[in-house]
């Protein structure tokens, strides 16, 4: 898992979801800058561990189980309260890269615009290029049930 870092370039495909959340930018930054805690938000991760608990960002990592599939996510850009991606290791070897990048806009309501890109890294030859399309989809779900369980930790407050 600790091979060369990968570079994300043109040779690349992204798919980005956003969803406007009730809540604001820095409430939102809270969440996402507690790095160990994502699985007391995301529906489906089971368990999240900080790998070095005295670790400050940019060096943070944290281990993210769901289900059999365990993953090692590294921070590689944070700026807060904006910005924060992380690179995720531990995938099937055809996967030579994947970032997932949150981007939060404040909005003049209060609330909050949150857009979650995901990056895949597989090749330059045309199935490589189908197949990071493929994994783009995948990966498009798996954002959907992160926004959404963000949202949760507000919407379900006003919705009682």
């Amino acid at each position: 898992m600790d091979g060369p870092p990968v570079v994300f370039n043109t040779q690349v495909a992204d798919i980005s979801r956003s969803r406007v959340v009730a809540a604001g930018q820095q409430a939102i930054w809270d969440v996402l800058a507690d790095f160990g805690a994502i699985s007391s938000w995301a529906p489906m991760v089971d368990h999240s561990s900080l790998l070095h608990a005295d670790a400050r960002p940019p060096e943070q990592a944290r281990r993210v189980q769901m289900g059999r599939t365990t993953v090692i996510e590294k921070v590689v850009a944070i700026d807060a309260p904006t910005t924060l991606a992380y690179d995720i290791e531990g995938l099937p070897r055809i996967i030579a890269g994947l970032r997932n990048s949150w981007e939060l806009a404040a909005l003049p309501t209060g609330f909050t615009v949150v857009t979650l890109t995901t990056t895949v890294a597989i090749g330059p030859r045309a199935p490589q290029q189908l197949a990071e399309r493929v994994v783009c989809r995948l990966a498009a779900r798996q954002s959907e049930q992160l926004l959404a369980g963000l949202a949760s930790l507000w919407e379900d407050r006003h919705a009682r």
